[in-house]
């Protein structure tokens, strides 16, 4: 599918959401790093595996778009279903194992943001000059698709503080923050 016809899909209320568009997010991140450091393989000679790196998060998280949007289709299903007929228990246990799957996936983005982010801070510092504003720019991505699954997680699960899960997600938001302010304060 193009890019357009995703996000006309998407503002028509017909594609994936928040979850999904983080994923996506991370992706073009991820490839934004690969190709800061492939253009700085003469002058960096790490520039090989951090490409390496950053391509193996686009891999991984490119799949985790849809992973997000069957997620959470079941987990609107049951929450449709709640009040419906059969055993209560049954279908409390099954809510409740739909939605935890709808936030372990927004987790996993949440990770994988948060390297991308540490990926593009590494790219930006080591990279070749004239493309720093293209790792600060892969930074500023994954940090936001960091903050934004986090916040999916926390919806997810109720909100219930106490959930390692939510603890992890909220880490990953804030270690991609703040590594993303490291690369877009300006340079005194």
């Amino acid at each position: 599918m193009r890019v357009d016809q995703l996000l006309g899909l998407m503002a028509d209320g017909e594609a994936p959401g928040g979850g999904s568009a983080a994923a996506l997010t991370v992706a073009v991140a991820a490839g934004l790093v690969a190709m800061v450091a492939r253009a700085s393989r003469s002058s960096w000679d790490e520039a090989g595996g951090v490409s390496a790196q950053a391509l193996s998060v686009l891999e991984r998280v490119g799949p985790l778009a849809r992973a997000d949007a069957e997620a959470w289709q079941d987990a609107i299903a049951a929450l449709r279903d709640a009040g419906g007929d059969g055993d209560p228990e049954r279908r409390d246990f099954e809510l409740e194992r739909k939605l935890e799957r709808a936030a372990a996936v927004p987790l996993e983005i949440a990770e994988l943001a948060a390297d991308a982010t540490a990926l593009a801070v590494v790219a930006a510092e080591r990279g070749e000059g004239s493309y720093r504003g293209d790792a600060a720019s892969a930074a500023a991505l994954a940090a936001g698709a960091a903050r934004a699954a986090a916040h999916l997680v926390e919806i997810n699960l109720g909100v219930r503080d106490s959930d390692p899960r939510l603890a992890r997600a909220r880490a990953c938001a804030e270690a991609a923050s703040d590594a993303a302010e490291r690369v877009l304060e300006p340079a005194p």
